[in-house]
């Protein structure tokens, strides 16, 4: 049960009522400052920039801390993220809420376009559409979501994540177009 939340000018908390069974649970994260990691990226290719994060010269992107999933492979057009799920990322109805469902699925799909940019090329994603397969619990356990470089043009590209567990069971799938 919520209590009534206070909002200060600027911020969100929430005050949470518990009983026995309903301990409060707290996470905390860090991330680095993207600026600098903006200035490490001149001159760099695409790949060259996600094999820095896989190599730790740089870090994880913030949303990568954020969210508790990783870079883990990448080479021009596949990469690989990898997400163990758990209770703070679930939703009212208690499984992983699509939104880091999606999020995921966008990180590898445009992850895979960022890997086949020349250095000072950049992009952005403009499209994406996710398809929810089957739910995901804590008990689900590591997932890999894999992107793969559908189309390369000039100024358009698409690519595909499949978000599977151990197994090979697909959990959701995307596709992505994004503009160069």
């Amino acid at each position: 049960m919520l209590a009534v939340p206070h909002r200060a000018p600027g911020s969100c908390s929430f005050a949470r009522v518990t009983t026995a069974s309903d301990a409060p649970r707290s996470r905390t994260h860090s991330w680095t400052d993207p600026r600098g990691f903006l200035a490490h990226a001149r001159g760099l290719s695409g790949l060259e920039i996600l094999r820095s994060i896989l190599d730790g010269a740089q870090p994880q992107a913030p949303i990568s801390t954020c969210l508790d999933f990783a870079l883990v492979e990448a080479e021009v057009g596949r990469v690989v993220f990898e997400l163990r799920p758990a209770e703070y990322h679930y939703n009212p109805i208690g499984t992983v809420h699509g939104g880091v469902i999606a999020t995921l699925c966008d990180s590898a799909a445009s992850a895979t376009v960022h890997s086949t940019l020349q250095a000072n090329e950049v992009y952005t994603t403009l499209e994406i559409k996710v398809n929810f397969v089957r739910a995901v619990r804590a008990e689900t356990g590591p997932l890999r979501c894999i992107g793969t470089l559908v189309s390369r043009g000039g100024r358009v590209a698409t690519a595909e994540a499949r978000l599977v567990d151990a197994a090979d069971k697909l959990y959701a799938h995307a596709s992505c177009t994004c503009l160069i």
